[in-house]
């Protein structure tokens, strides 16, 4: 019996994206190809990051063949806002996330939905082995060095963008002064994640090589101001759960 075929309502699938436009079409329709072939109802969030390449369009020509809620304006968010906004505009009971870069491997979904129907609140992917520039994996690695020195968290892969969540559980992290760092989003969000206790599952995904072009975030002329951005947010991140952590004592 496919364990997954007795979901009522679709699952969330949030994507921010931003110069996509080389590779966007081929990673959706990758990925509901194999939703519907594993029988996962899906609905794409697509949050459209003020793109200056032809994103737009192939977006918007897609709009009326996949099932997709387009989020789209001409100013320039940043990859934090953009998450908050399409988890914002999210409405089912579980809410998925990918990057829109073709590296999550859309079979591991079935994975993931398997999980949460075992009781788990949150399931987060890690990269086995991780496939990204060296320049990106070894700045990765210096700061999970400092981030577990600030926060009690002991997840594989800090920074992982495939994960599976349930709606109270993200309600509470969103309620919080979310979008401190504003790159890495993902830091910041599994540090709430894990201040709320919730029942989590780690598992190893696939992880692939770019389908086209190169990051938007971490070009190696940007990592020394990322870092200290980083830096400087962990530690604003730490103060105010820290301040929520004594108001529940």
């Amino acid at each position: 019996m496919n364990r997954t075929a007795f979901l009522i309502e679709p699952i969330d699938i949030v994507l921010p994206v931003h110069n996509e436009g080389a590779s966007i079409e081929v990673t959706l329709r990758e990925f509901y190809a194999q939703t519907l072939k594993d029988k996962i109802p899906i609905r794409f969030i697509i949050c459209e990051d003020g793109s200056t390449d032809n994103t737009v369009d192939v977006l918007k020509s897609l709009v009326s063949q996949l099932p997709i809620l387009l989020i789209s304006g001409c100013e320039r968010k940043g990859y934090s806002k953009a998450v908050i906004d399409g988890f914002r505009a999210s409405t089912n009971s579980w809410i998925g996330f990918i990057d829109s870069d073709g590296q999550c491997d859309p079979k591991d979904l079935k994975t993931f939905v398997e999980k949460s129907q075992e009781g788990f609140d949150f399931v987060l992917g890690y990269r086995n082995p991780r496939l990204d520039h060296w320049i990106r994996i070894v700045m990765s690695n210096s700061f999970k060095l400092v981030y577990r020195m600030l926060f009690p968290v002991a997840f594989k892969d800090p920074s992982c963008p495939y994960l599976l969540i349930s709606r109270p559980l993200l309600e509470n992290v969103l309620s919080g002064k979310v979008g401190i760092l504003k790159q890495g989003f993902w830091w910041e969000f599994l540090a709430r994640v894990q201040t709320l206790n919730p029942t989590v599952c780690e598992i190893p995904v696939s992880h692939r090589p770019r389908s086209a072009g190169e990051s938007q975030v971490y070009r190696p002329s940007k990592v020394p101001r990322i870092a200290i951005e980083h830096l400087k947010g962990l530690f604003t991140l730490r103060k105010e759960l820290k301040q929520v952590r004594n108001v529940h004592v």
